[in-house]
């Protein structure tokens, strides 16, 4: 988790160091965008003042009347003076006088090496523009010192003919100077896109678009650009405000309202931006990793003070986790001591009620012995009543044999022998068993089976004990009724198999059945039963996991009787059965 913590804070630092430095960089490009803005408007302003500086100086010069005379045929000694002082002080190139021929005449360089006295520059579009009375506007290399300049041209009327063309040309050399030692990157070009001034010297004479056939034409015919193969220049605009020159990303703003068409490029390095961008950057990255750390130092002692108390809490889980283990030796030796005091009480129980046994024994088993030896000496005393003897003997032992035969049952645990059967085959079992019983009671017997098969898991035998015990009570019950009904009903209800044994005797006479379960407890006169017959039931039914209730039938329709009902659980049901 701390790792994965520190991987989402990094990446959320590095996501915010990217957006502040993209929100930097727009904002710094905009301010360097905004100075280069001024800087064009500068060098825009200072193209312009170049080109019109002398605009007017060939329209007065035209009026001379030393131009005038030259065109006359006069003498040139004195105007070529005059136009090498004005060339001088204007700080002009060369300033001269061509006839309508196109032939130089007069010129301010008349007594230089490249004097344009003589030349012909009838092909030169300024001459021909002037010719036709307007003034003319040239840049190009000059045809005869072979040196760049703009030249500037107006007629010269006698009357209203043109009869010459006076001419001066100025360099822009000290332009592009400035730009150079500025570090600027600026470009002047014509209205073909030839670039006429440069920042850089491998610019010159490149172009900006490319030329079609018409203009190429045009240029060689004025020879403007002689020696010059006009190769494209290698830039493209990427953006509204960005251009690609020689492969170097740079800022652009361009100035399209020049005279004549002329267009000045301004190329800006955005390295300031970028640096300062990156700047801004590096310290919200540094206050973020600062507070990176604070945070993770907080976090820290949060996470120390969170171990120190898991190590607190820890300790005392083992601490408890000792006493809970000692309090677990002590419930477990505490059940062992249970167990055992179960024990030992089932035996102190057992005691108990043999020790009842014994004193019912020896109430129920002294009758018949007394009897017996009544029978015994009646018999000596009179020999004629020596036949019966044998059927009253044989009674009384068939008596104290059922008292014995349910003592059996009570001191076994029965645990044993368990297995799956039909709870209406072993209530089927039961009735045939007591069938003598229901014969000679005259009793009535109605059963209710089950739709389905209700299957139960213990020891058949027992269970056939507990539904003879209790069918035997009924018809006991019974006896002396003059309605004797009895009625079995064997159901499902809630995951148990049930029988249920009504009968319309005496009932429980008030008694719990509680108190009935008890060993040698009886609602039958002395000598008709020991009151075992409850208790052994209700010990296999709980071996079992069952249990059983009875009731008077006060509450039906027809009052007198009673109701026992036993419950089992359903084999496979969940009740326990299975540890047996």
């Amino acid at each position: 988790m701390a790792r994965v913590s520190l991987t989402v804070s990094l990446l959320v630092t590095l996501c915010v160091g990217f957006a502040v430095n993209r929100a930097a960089y727009q904002y710094f490009s905009a301010e360097e965008l905004a100075k280069a803005e001024g800087q064009l408007s500068l060098y825009r302003s200072t193209v312009i003042a170049e080109l019109e500086q002398h605009s007017h100086l060939t329209h007065v010069l035209a009026q001379d009347s030393y131009v005038a005379d030259a065109l006359e045929g006069q003498s040139t000694f004195v105007l070529n003076a005059r136009l090498k002082d004005f060339s001088d002080k204007a700080g002009l190139d060369a300033i001269y006088l061509m006839t309508a021929e196109g032939i130089t005449i007069a010129a301010s360089n008349f007594d230089t090496p490249t004097s344009f006295v003589g030349q012909v520059y009838a092909f030169r579009p300024y001459f021909q523009n002037a010719l036709r009375g307007e003034q003319g506007r040239l840049y190009a290399i000059g045809a005869t010192t072979g040196l760049p300049g703009f030249f500037l041209a107006d007629p010269v009327f006698v009357g209203a003919e043109v009869r010459g063309v006076v001419a001066l040309k100025k360099s822009f050399s000290g332009l592009e100077d400035s730009w150079r030692r500025a570090g600027e990157q600026v470009i002047l070009a014509n209205a073909q896109g030839v670039v006429l001034l440069a920042s850089d010297p491998d610019w010159l004479y490149r172009t900006l678009t490319p030329l079609d056939v018409e203009q190429k034409a045009a240029i060689r015919a004025a020879r403007q650009f002689p020696g010059q193969p006009l190769d494209p220049l290698s830039w493209q605009k990427t953006s509204p405000d960005r251009a690609e020159i020689l492969g170097e990303e740079r800022l652009h703003l361009l100035a399209q309202d020049l005279p004549d068409g002329w267009q000045l490029h301004y190329f800006a390095s955005d390295e300031q931006a970028v640096t300062r961008s990156w700047l801004a950057t590096a310290v919200v990255v540094v206050l973020a990793g600062i507070l990176l750390i604070v945070f993770q130092v907080q976090r820290a002692r949060r996470i120390g003070r969170a171990l120190r108390r898991s190590e607190q809490e820890e300790a005392q889980l083992r601490q408890a986790n000792a006493q809970l283990a000692v309090e677990v030796a002590e419930r477990k030796t505490a059940e062992a001591r249970l167990k055992s005091t179960q024990k030992e009480l089932a035996q102190a129980s057992r005691l108990a009620a043999l020790g009842q046994l014994s004193a019912s024994v020896t109430h129920e088993l002294g009758q018949p012995i007394a009897a017996m030896r009544n029978h015994l000496a009646a018999a000596e005393m009179n020999p004629k009543g020596a036949e019966r003897l044998g059927s009253n003997i044989a009674g009384l032992v068939t008596r104290m044999e059922g008292i014995t035969r349910q003592l059996k049952f009570f001191a076994t645990s029965g645990h044993e022998g368990f297995e799956v059967f039909e709870l209406r085959a072993a209530v089927e079992a039961g009735l045939e068993l007591v069938a003598p019983n229901i014969e000679a009671g005259a009793i009535s017997v109605q059963c209710e089976w089950p739709q389905e098969v209700l299957r139960v898991r213990g020891n058949r035998l027992r269970i056939e004990q507990v539904v003879t015990n209790i069918l035997r009570n009924a018809c006991d019950a019974m006896e002396d009724m003059t309605q004797a009904e009895l009625h079995i009903h064997v159901f499902a209800k809630e995951n148990c198999a049930v029988f249920s044994v009504t009968d319309t005797g005496h009932g429980l006479a008030g008694a719990a059945l509680q108190d009935l379960q008890e060993p040698f407890v009886t609602t039958r006169e002395s000598g008709r039963g020991m009151g075992l017959g409850l208790a052994i039931s209700a010990t296999i039914v709980k071996d079992h996991g069952g249990d059983m209730q009875a009731w008077d039938r006060q509450h039906e329709a027809q009052e007198g009787g009673a109701i026992f009902e036993v419950r089992l659980p359903l084999a496979g049901a969940g009740h326990g059965l299975d540890r047996m």
